[in-house]
C-alpha cells in the first residue's frame, strides 16, 4: 500500500484531548495512522510514496453510520404518508414488496448505497438486514468498514426463527475468516414484537457464545412495549434484561421511548448503545424523540444513523449530526444542549466505540486504521468560525467531502470512487429497481 503524506490541512483528530491542529499533517503507512501534528513538526514530504497538500480542507476520521439497512435502497420514496416506525407502516410499505426480494438484488443495490456513504464521508457502517452474505459480499468489494447484524424476522413462525438463528451462526462463523472490514453480528430485528421471547433467550445465548454484538431495533412506538406490560408488567427494556440480554454488547436503535428506568439498564450495561436516528425519528411522525441528552448524562454510549434510505432518503452524516443536534434542542427545549464537538464524536469515536472498534478506528491517533477522510471547507458556505465542528454541523455538508481511505486504501479521490466508476453503479442499480418493483406490482396483481 506504501506510505501517504496528508499535510497543509486543519487535523481534527477527535481523540482524548480533542485535539485540533489548524494548519497540521497525517501521515499514513501501509493501512496505519503513524502520526499527526501541526506543521511546524511535519515528515520530509521526500519519505513518502505520496504527497497530498489539502489547504482549505478539513482532514478527520471517516464518519461511522450506526445505523441502517443498505440493501433497503430499492425502497427510497417508497413510504411516504407512512411511519416505519409502526408495525402498520413498516408492514405494509416495507415487509410485503420485501416477500418479492431475490438474492440477486442485494449486490446491486449495496453496491450503491455504499457508493453514497463512501462519497459523504462514511467510511464505517452499522447493517441489519436479511440476505446478509450478500450484504458482505457488496461491502467487500466496495471496500467500507462493516459491522453487519443478520437480521432475523420471526412473525410468529416458530420454524422460520429456529432456521434463521442457525443460518445467523453459520454467517458469523464464515465472516470471521475474513481481513476484519467485515464484522458478523446477530440482528433480531425488534424484541417481543416479531421476535418471540423464546427466539431472543435463544439469540443472547449464542451472542454470548459467540462473543458477538446484537443489534435491533427498540422503543420505536407503543408496541414494544404493549406485550411485556400486559405479561409481566415490564417495559421490553426491563423484559429484556430480566432475561439477560444486556450482559453482552447491546446496540439499540431509535429508542424513542424510553423510561427513566430503562435509561438506567443501558447505563448499567457494560457494553450498551443507542443509535440516534433524528432524521427518521422526525419523518416517522412520532411524538416521541430519542432522549439522547438524558442518554449521554447517564454515561451511556449515544452513536448516530440515518436509519434505511427509505426512512431518511439520505446517507449524509454530517446532514445528520445537523439534524441531531436541532432535534435535541427542541426536545430539552435549550440552545445546543449537545454541543457541535459531542455531536463529531458522536458521528466518529461514539459510533465506533458502540460497535466495539474503538481501538481501531474512530480518531486520529497513531497506531489505529488509517480510516480518514478530507472534506473541501474552502467553497460557499464555509467561512472562519470559532471552531471548525461547529462549522462543519451547522455549516457543511457530505457533498465536499474530497478524498476518502479505508485501512489506508483511498476509495474516493477527487469525489470519485476509485474501485468501480458511480455510473456503472448506477446502471446496474436501475436495472435491478425496475426489476424488483416489476415482481412486487406482479404479486400485488395475484393476491
Amino acid at each position: 500500500m506504501g506510505s501517504t503524506l496528508l499535510r497543509d490541512a486543519t487535523v481534527l483528530t477527535v481523540d482524548s484531548q480533542n485535539t485540533v491542529h489548524p494548519a497540521g499533517w497525517l501521515a499514513i503507512v501501509d493501512d496505519r495512522i503513524t502520526g499527526a501534528g501541526p506543521m511546524s513538526t511535519c515528515p520530509d514530504d521526500a519519505g513518502f510514496d505520496r504527497v497530498l497538500s489539502l489547504p482549505g480542507h478539513v482532514v478527520m476520521p471517516g464518519l461511522v453510520n450506526a445505523h441502517t439497512h443498505s440493501a433497503m435502497i430499492l425502497f427510497r420514496g417508497r413510504s411516504e404518508g407512512h411511519s416505519l416506525l409502526t408495525m402498520e407502516g413498516w408492514y405494509n410499505t416495507i415487509r410485503e414488496p420485501e416477500l418479492s426480494l431475490l438474492s440477486s438484488d442485494i449486490g446491486p443495490a449495496v453496491a450503491l448505497s455504499c457508493a453514497e456513504m463512501a462519497l459523504s464521508g462514511t467510511t464505517t457502517f452499522c447493517e441489519q438486514y436479511f440476505f446478509a452474505d450478500e450484504i458482505a459480499a457488496a461491502v467487500a468489494e466496495a471496500g467500507l468498514r462493516s459491522v453487519i447484524a443478520y437480521g432475523i424476522v420471526q412473525l410468529g413462525d416458530e420454524a422460520r426463527g429456529d432456521e434463521e438463528l442457525k443460518n445467523a451462526a453459520v454467517f458469523i462463523e464464515r465472516q470471521r475468516s475474513g481481513d476484519g472490514r467485515i464484522v458478523p453480528w446477530f440482528g433480531p430485528h425488534a424484541p417481543y414484537v416479531d421476535n418471540s421471547e423464546s427466539l431472543l433467550r435463544a439469540e443472547v445465548d449464542l451472542a454470548v457464545e459467540y462473543g458477538c454484538g446484537m443489534h435491533l431495533h427498540m422503543a420505536c412506538g407503543p408496541e414494544d412495549n404493549e406485550e411485556t406490560l400486559s405479561r409481566y408488567g415490564l417495559t421490553a427494556t426491563q423484559a429484556l434484561q430480566r432475561d439477560g440480554f444486556f450482559a453482552g454488547r447491546v446496540h439499540a436503535a431509535h429508542c424513542l421511548d424510553l423510561s427513566e428506568e430503562d435509561i438506567a439498564i443501558f447505563a448499567a450495561a457494560p457494553a450498551a448503545s443507542v443509535a440516534y436516528c433524528a432524521t427518521a425519528g422526525l419523518r416517522s411522525g412520532r411524538e416521541g424523540m430519542c432522549p439522547a441528552v438524558k442518554l449521554k448524562a447517564a454515561g451511556v454510549v449515544v452513536a448516530l444513523g440515518t436509519d434505511n434510505v427509505a426512512a431518511n432518503n439520505a446517507y449524509d452524516m454530517i446532514a445528520e449530526m445537523r439534524v441531531a443536534g436541532l432535534v435535541a434542542s427542541h426536545r430539552e427545549g435549550k440552545a445546543q444542549p449537545i454541543s457541535s464537538r459531542e455531536l463529531v464524536r458522536m458521528a466518529t469515536i461514539d459510533g465506533a466505540r458502540a460497535l466495539g472498534l474503538d481501538h481501531e478506528i474512530g480518531s486520529l491517533e497513531a497506531g489505529k486504521a488509517a480510516d480518514v477522510i478530507a472534506i473541501d471547507v474552502s467553497g460557499p458556505g464555509y467561512s472562519e468560525a470559532p471552531d471548525i465542528e461547529t462549522l462543519l454541523v451547522y455549516s457543511g455538508s457530505g457533498r465536499d467531502v474530497r478524498h476518502s481511505w479505508v485501512a489506508g486504501e483511498q476509495l474516493v479521490a477527487d469525489r470519485k470512487l476509485l474501485r468501480r466508476p458511480l455510473a456503472e453503479i448506477k446502471a446496474d442499480y436501475s436495472a435491478t429497481y425496475q426489476s424488483f418493483w416489476s415482481r412486487v406490482e406482479a404479486a400485488r396483481k395475484r393476491a
